[in-house]
């Protein structure tokens, strides 16, 4: 039996010590913003496009990756993990895992997408029952790492 595996790019988008999820409309959980990687895409262009079309923000991609003089290749900025999840016994996405910020709070997802979004605070989240262990624990993460203002200039410009 052959499993296909798909690769997909997420992003835990951080404004104001809250982390944004979504109501996912086929699964009925809450995940944070992401879909698959289109053919020659970038994983980071698709990381960005997914936040743009999903819930209608500019994000600004953090970037753990240590930046290497490089003349002959370029750099692509670094997920924070790369997971292998089981969607269903015959399917698996490779999801890499970015951080970003967005300078609003204001959503406005396209046509289409989910209207069921939230952001929520650390506070929210250790109570919540809607969402994996796994986005619970990473949307903690985020929150952490990228909430105070002053870790703006890690971030990608």
């Amino acid at each position: 039996m052959e499993i296909t595996k798909h690769f997909t790019a997420t992003t835990f988008i951080v404004n104001n010590e809250k982390v944004l999820l979504h109501l996912h409309k086929k699964l009925g959980i809450w995940l944070p913003i992401g879909g698959h990687i289109d053919r020659d895409e970038l994983p980071e262009d698709a990381a960005v496009r997914e936040a743009q079309e999903e819930a209608g923000l500019a994000v600004r991609l953090y970037n753990p990756g240590k930046k290497t003089d490089m003349v002959d290749v370029e750099q692509l900025v670094r997920p924070m993990h790369i997971l292998l999840e089981g969607i269903n016994q015959f399917h698996q996405h490779i999801d890499l895992i970015y951080y970003a910020t967005s300078d609003t709070d204001e959503l406005n997802p396209q046509a289409g997408e989910t209207t069921n979004l939230k952001w929520f605070s650390p506070e929210e989240l250790q109570t919540f029952d809607g969402a994996p262990k796994s986005v619970k624990v990473l949307s903690m993460e985020a929150i952490k790492l990228l909430g105070s203002s002053n870790d703006k200039e890690r971030e990608k410009k």
